[in-house]
């Protein structure tokens, strides 16, 4: 899978983001929208992660669905 498939269908992936990443709010995933780089900032803010980590969870994740 891509990310284009995933902000295509971003409904349908925010509850599979929130129980992956449970300190994301429902706010916080209408804000990032299918956005890959917002997604990437936000797990920086809520998790105090760096940049390289978050994409690689990200990458991690997408590898995963």
């Amino acid at each position: 899978m891509n990310w284009d498939q995933v902000a295509g269908n971003w409904k349908q992936f925010k509850g599979n983001l929130q129980q992956n990443w449970g300190r994301l709010t429902g706010d916080d995933l209408d804000v990032i929208d299918g956005n890959r780089m917002l997604l990437i900032g936000k797990l920086q803010e809520r998790y105090g992660k760096g940049k390289e980590e978050a994409e690689r969870e990200v990458d991690e994740w997408l590898t995963r669905h």
